[in-house]
Protein backbone atom coordinates (compact mmCIF):
# COMPACT_ATOMS: atom_id res chain seq x y z
CA UNK A 1 0.00 0.00 0.00
CA UNK A 2 1.60 3.57 -0.61
CA UNK A 3 2.20 5.39 2.14
CA UNK A 4 2.58 8.73 -0.16
CA UNK A 5 0.34 11.79 -0.02
CA UNK A 6 -2.66 12.53 -1.99
CA UNK A 7 -1.28 15.64 -4.31
CA UNK A 8 -4.75 17.22 -3.18
CA UNK A 9 -4.30 17.29 0.52
CA UNK A 10 -1.87 20.60 -0.04
CA UNK A 11 -0.75 23.21 2.93
CA UNK A 12 -1.77 26.50 1.42
CA UNK A 13 1.50 29.07 1.68
CA UNK A 14 0.29 31.89 3.58
CA UNK A 15 2.54 34.75 5.52
CA UNK A 16 1.80 33.01 8.86
CA UNK A 17 2.92 29.72 7.70
CA UNK A 18 6.47 31.13 6.28
CA UNK A 19 6.71 33.12 9.80
CA UNK A 20 6.66 30.04 11.91
CA UNK A 21 9.23 28.10 8.69
CA UNK A 22 11.55 31.34 9.64
CA UNK A 23 14.75 31.08 7.02
CA UNK A 24 18.26 30.10 8.73
CA UNK A 25 19.78 33.62 9.94
CA UNK A 26 21.95 35.79 8.07
CA UNK A 27 25.68 35.56 8.70
CA UNK A 28 27.67 38.60 8.74
CA UNK A 29 29.97 37.39 6.33
CA UNK A 30 29.33 37.45 2.66
CA UNK A 31 30.54 33.37 2.43
CA UNK A 32 28.33 32.34 5.45
CA UNK A 33 25.55 33.95 3.73
CA UNK A 34 26.11 31.55 1.00
CA UNK A 35 27.68 31.12 -2.27
CA UNK A 36 26.16 30.93 -5.74
CA UNK A 37 27.31 29.89 -9.11
CA UNK A 38 25.15 30.77 -12.24
CA UNK A 39 25.94 29.24 -15.35
CA UNK A 40 24.07 30.51 -18.78
CA UNK A 41 24.01 33.24 -20.56
CA UNK A 42 24.54 32.30 -24.06
CA UNK A 43 25.80 35.21 -26.71
CA UNK A 44 21.70 36.16 -27.02
CA UNK A 45 20.54 36.13 -24.02
CA UNK A 46 23.35 36.96 -21.37
CA UNK A 47 20.64 39.36 -19.17
CA UNK A 48 18.84 35.67 -18.20
CA UNK A 49 21.85 34.86 -16.14
CA UNK A 50 22.16 38.48 -14.77
CA UNK A 51 18.33 38.53 -13.45
CA UNK A 52 19.00 35.35 -11.91
CA UNK A 53 22.09 36.53 -10.17
CA UNK A 54 20.54 39.38 -8.92
CA UNK A 55 17.60 37.83 -7.47
CA UNK A 56 20.08 35.67 -6.07
CA UNK A 57 22.10 38.40 -4.05
CA UNK A 58 18.52 40.08 -3.14
CA UNK A 59 16.99 37.45 -1.07
CA UNK A 60 20.48 37.60 0.77
CA UNK A 61 23.20 35.07 -0.71
CA UNK A 62 26.73 36.51 0.20
CA UNK A 63 28.48 35.35 -2.74
CA UNK A 64 27.89 35.53 -6.71
CA UNK A 65 29.57 34.26 -9.37
CA UNK A 66 28.57 34.41 -13.18
CA UNK A 67 29.45 31.93 -15.43
CA UNK A 68 28.68 32.97 -18.89
CA UNK A 69 29.83 32.67 -22.78
CA UNK A 70 33.26 34.33 -22.94
CA UNK A 71 32.13 36.56 -25.73
CA UNK A 72 29.48 38.45 -23.69
CA UNK A 73 31.75 38.11 -19.95
CA UNK A 74 33.38 41.39 -19.79
CA UNK A 75 30.01 43.73 -20.61
CA UNK A 76 28.57 41.63 -18.10
CA UNK A 77 31.43 41.93 -15.49
CA UNK A 78 30.46 45.78 -16.09
CA UNK A 79 26.81 45.33 -15.89
CA UNK A 80 26.86 43.22 -12.44
CA UNK A 81 30.19 44.62 -10.67
CA UNK A 82 28.83 42.50 -7.92
CA UNK A 83 29.79 39.45 -9.39
CA UNK A 84 32.38 37.54 -10.01
CA UNK A 85 33.26 36.03 -13.49
CA UNK A 86 34.26 32.99 -15.72
CA UNK A 87 34.12 33.00 -19.59
CA UNK A 88 32.81 29.48 -20.89
CA UNK A 89 33.93 28.50 -24.41
CA UNK A 90 31.33 28.86 -26.27
CA UNK A 91 30.24 27.29 -30.21
CA UNK A 92 30.42 29.24 -33.14
CA UNK A 93 27.04 30.06 -33.28
CA UNK A 94 27.38 31.50 -29.62
CA UNK A 95 26.26 28.87 -27.34
CA UNK A 96 28.03 27.48 -24.20
CA UNK A 97 30.07 24.65 -24.88
CA UNK A 98 28.50 21.76 -22.84
CA UNK A 99 31.92 20.02 -22.50
CA UNK A 100 33.61 23.58 -21.53
CA UNK A 101 32.22 23.20 -17.93
CA UNK A 102 35.81 22.32 -16.20
CA UNK A 103 37.07 25.53 -16.28
CA UNK A 104 34.43 26.72 -13.43
CA UNK A 105 35.12 23.75 -11.57
CA UNK A 106 36.70 25.39 -8.52
CA UNK A 107 33.33 27.82 -8.44
CA UNK A 108 31.27 24.45 -8.92
CA UNK A 109 33.00 22.35 -6.42
CA UNK A 110 32.62 25.44 -4.01
CA UNK A 111 29.60 27.08 -4.49
CA UNK A 112 26.93 26.26 -2.23
CA UNK A 113 24.19 26.51 -4.82
CA UNK A 114 24.37 26.65 -8.30
CA UNK A 115 21.70 27.43 -11.26
CA UNK A 116 22.13 25.73 -14.61
CA UNK A 117 19.97 27.02 -17.44
CA UNK A 118 19.30 30.84 -17.56
CA UNK A 119 20.27 31.90 -21.30
CA UNK A 120 21.35 28.36 -22.41
CA UNK A 121 19.70 28.02 -26.00
CA UNK A 122 21.44 24.58 -27.33
CA UNK A 123 19.75 21.36 -25.93
CA UNK A 124 22.50 19.14 -27.66
CA UNK A 125 25.03 21.40 -25.56
CA UNK A 126 23.20 21.17 -22.60
CA UNK A 127 22.98 16.88 -22.69
CA UNK A 128 26.64 17.25 -22.24
CA UNK A 129 27.13 19.62 -19.95
CA UNK A 130 24.50 18.03 -17.37
CA UNK A 131 25.97 14.36 -18.06
CA UNK A 132 29.33 16.37 -16.81
CA UNK A 133 28.07 18.29 -14.11
CA UNK A 134 27.80 16.34 -10.96
CA UNK A 135 31.36 15.26 -11.13
CA UNK A 136 32.07 18.06 -10.78
CA UNK A 137 30.46 19.54 -7.87
CA UNK A 138 30.90 19.61 -4.61
CA UNK A 139 29.36 17.11 -2.67
CA UNK A 140 27.08 18.77 -0.50
CA UNK A 141 26.24 21.24 -3.37
CA UNK A 142 22.55 21.87 -4.10
CA UNK A 143 21.67 22.13 -8.13
CA UNK A 144 18.83 24.03 -9.30
CA UNK A 145 17.88 23.55 -13.20
CA UNK A 146 15.70 26.01 -15.20
CA UNK A 147 14.86 27.01 -18.66
CA UNK A 148 16.53 24.23 -21.63
CA UNK A 149 18.31 22.59 -18.72
CA UNK A 150 14.56 20.89 -17.96
CA UNK A 151 13.56 20.16 -21.36
CA UNK A 152 16.74 17.67 -21.73
CA UNK A 153 16.49 16.54 -18.25
CA UNK A 154 14.90 13.06 -19.64
CA UNK A 155 17.72 12.40 -22.10
CA UNK A 156 20.27 11.75 -19.21
CA UNK A 157 19.22 9.76 -16.31
CA UNK A 158 22.77 9.25 -15.08
CA UNK A 159 22.49 13.12 -13.96
CA UNK A 160 19.65 12.75 -12.49
CA UNK A 161 20.24 9.55 -10.59
CA UNK A 162 23.56 11.54 -9.53
CA UNK A 163 22.03 14.14 -8.05
CA UNK A 164 18.89 12.80 -6.76
CA UNK A 165 18.21 14.45 -3.04
CA UNK A 166 20.23 17.66 -4.22
CA UNK A 167 18.00 18.70 -7.04
CA UNK A 168 15.45 21.54 -7.35
CA UNK A 169 13.43 22.22 -11.08
CA UNK A 170 11.56 25.28 -11.93
CA UNK A 171 9.42 24.20 -14.98
CA UNK A 172 6.96 26.01 -16.81
CA UNK A 173 3.90 24.16 -17.98
CA UNK A 174 5.71 23.36 -21.33
CA UNK A 175 8.71 22.64 -19.75
CA UNK A 176 6.82 20.84 -17.20
CA UNK A 177 4.85 18.35 -20.33
CA UNK A 178 8.57 17.83 -21.04
CA UNK A 179 9.44 16.34 -18.06
CA UNK A 180 6.63 14.44 -17.97
CA UNK A 181 6.60 13.09 -21.80
CA UNK A 182 3.37 13.68 -22.15
CA UNK A 183 0.63 16.36 -21.99
CA UNK A 184 -0.43 17.75 -18.38
CA UNK A 185 -4.03 16.80 -17.12
CA UNK A 186 -6.40 18.72 -15.47
CA UNK A 187 -4.45 18.73 -11.76
CA UNK A 188 -1.91 20.60 -11.96
CA UNK A 189 -0.74 19.28 -8.32
CA UNK A 190 -0.90 15.75 -9.42
CA UNK A 191 1.53 16.46 -12.65
CA UNK A 192 3.86 18.14 -10.39
CA UNK A 193 3.97 15.75 -7.69
CA UNK A 194 4.84 12.98 -10.26
CA UNK A 195 7.94 15.04 -12.07
CA UNK A 196 8.54 15.11 -8.40
CA UNK A 197 8.76 11.73 -7.68
CA UNK A 198 10.43 10.76 -11.18
CA UNK A 199 13.11 13.14 -10.96
CA UNK A 200 13.75 12.33 -6.98
CA UNK A 201 13.69 16.54 -6.99
CA UNK A 202 11.74 19.38 -5.54
CA UNK A 203 9.44 21.18 -8.53
CA UNK A 204 7.96 24.44 -8.59
CA UNK A 205 5.80 25.16 -11.11
CA UNK A 206 3.16 28.41 -10.85
CA UNK A 207 1.87 27.76 -7.78
CA UNK A 208 2.17 24.33 -7.18
CA UNK A 209 5.91 23.37 -5.23
CA UNK A 210 6.08 19.63 -4.67
CA UNK A 211 8.60 17.08 -2.62
CA UNK A 212 9.64 13.98 -3.89
CA UNK A 213 7.94 12.36 -0.72
CA UNK A 214 4.48 13.69 -1.98
CA UNK A 215 4.09 16.56 0.18
CA UNK A 216 2.66 19.41 -2.03
CA UNK A 217 2.23 23.01 -1.66
CA UNK A 218 0.18 25.71 -2.92
CA UNK A 219 0.83 29.18 -3.33
CA UNK A 220 -2.42 31.98 -2.67
CA UNK A 221 -0.99 34.91 -4.54
CA UNK A 222 0.18 36.22 -7.65
CA UNK A 223 -0.90 38.21 -11.14
CA UNK A 224 -0.90 37.38 -14.56
CA UNK A 225 1.85 40.59 -15.16
CA UNK A 226 4.39 37.41 -14.05
CA UNK A 227 4.36 35.95 -17.52
CA UNK A 228 7.05 37.99 -18.85
CA UNK A 229 9.99 37.60 -20.16
CA UNK A 230 12.89 36.98 -17.32
CA UNK A 231 10.39 36.32 -14.79
CA UNK A 232 11.35 32.84 -14.38
CA UNK A 233 14.54 33.24 -14.69
CA UNK A 234 13.87 35.94 -11.07
CA UNK A 235 12.31 33.08 -9.78
CA UNK A 236 15.07 30.80 -10.26
CA UNK A 237 17.50 33.10 -9.05
CA UNK A 238 15.63 33.74 -5.95
CA UNK A 239 15.80 29.90 -5.13
CA UNK A 240 18.89 29.60 -5.53
CA UNK A 241 19.80 31.83 -3.05
CA UNK A 242 17.91 30.62 -0.13
CA UNK A 243 19.16 27.73 -0.80
CA UNK A 244 22.61 29.21 -0.68
CA UNK A 245 21.75 31.16 2.47
CA UNK A 246 21.06 27.02 3.78
CA UNK A 247 17.29 26.55 3.41
CA UNK A 248 16.36 22.78 2.43
CA UNK A 249 15.32 22.78 -0.97
CA UNK A 250 11.37 22.62 -0.09
CA UNK A 251 11.88 25.54 2.49
CA UNK A 252 14.03 27.67 -0.78
CA UNK A 253 11.08 26.56 -3.29
CA UNK A 254 8.04 27.71 -0.99
CA UNK A 255 9.48 31.23 0.32
CA UNK A 256 10.88 31.96 -3.41
CA UNK A 257 7.94 30.96 -5.00
CA UNK A 258 5.24 32.90 -2.16
CA UNK A 259 7.93 36.05 -2.35
CA UNK A 260 8.05 35.81 -6.43
CA UNK A 261 3.82 36.37 -6.67
CA UNK A 262 3.99 38.70 -3.52
CA UNK A 263 6.49 40.62 -5.42
CA UNK A 264 4.17 40.52 -8.59
CA UNK A 265 0.92 41.53 -6.66
CA UNK A 266 2.77 44.88 -5.04
CA UNK A 267 3.75 45.33 -8.85
CA UNK A 268 0.30 45.20 -9.82
CA UNK A 269 -0.72 47.85 -7.72
CA UNK A 270 2.35 50.32 -8.37
CA UNK A 271 2.54 49.98 -12.13
CA UNK A 272 -0.59 48.28 -13.33
CA UNK A 273 -1.94 44.31 -13.85
CA UNK A 274 0.83 44.21 -16.60
CA UNK A 275 3.77 45.61 -18.16
CA UNK A 276 5.97 45.48 -15.41
CA UNK A 277 9.19 44.41 -16.25
CA UNK A 278 10.90 41.11 -14.76
CA UNK A 279 14.09 43.57 -13.28
CA UNK A 280 11.78 45.50 -11.49
CA UNK A 281 10.71 42.56 -9.21
CA UNK A 282 14.15 42.53 -7.74
CA UNK A 283 13.36 45.33 -5.62
CA UNK A 284 10.81 44.47 -4.31
CA UNK A 285 12.50 40.87 -2.95
CA UNK A 286 13.38 42.55 0.08
CA UNK A 287 10.50 44.30 0.99
CA UNK A 288 8.27 41.35 0.87
CA UNK A 289 10.86 38.96 3.18
CA UNK A 290 10.98 41.76 5.33
CA UNK A 291 7.21 42.33 5.82
CA UNK A 292 6.91 38.44 5.85
CA UNK A 293 9.59 38.23 8.86
CA UNK A 294 7.43 41.36 10.50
Amino acid sequence: MSTRTDPSDHVVVTPNLLREWALPEASDSKYGRGTVLIVGGARRSPGAAMLAGMAALRVGAGRLTLAVAGSVAAPVAVAVPESGIVFLPETADGAVSGDGLAVAEKDLSSSDAVLVGPGLDDPDELKVMLSTLPSLLGEETVVVLDAFALGVLPGVPDAVSALAGRLLLTPNKGEAERLLERDLGDDLATDIAEIAERYGAVVTCYDVIAHPDGRVWRTGTGAGGLATSGSGDVLAGAITGLCARGASLEQAAVWATHAHAAAGDRLAVQVGPMGFLARELLDEFPRVLVEING
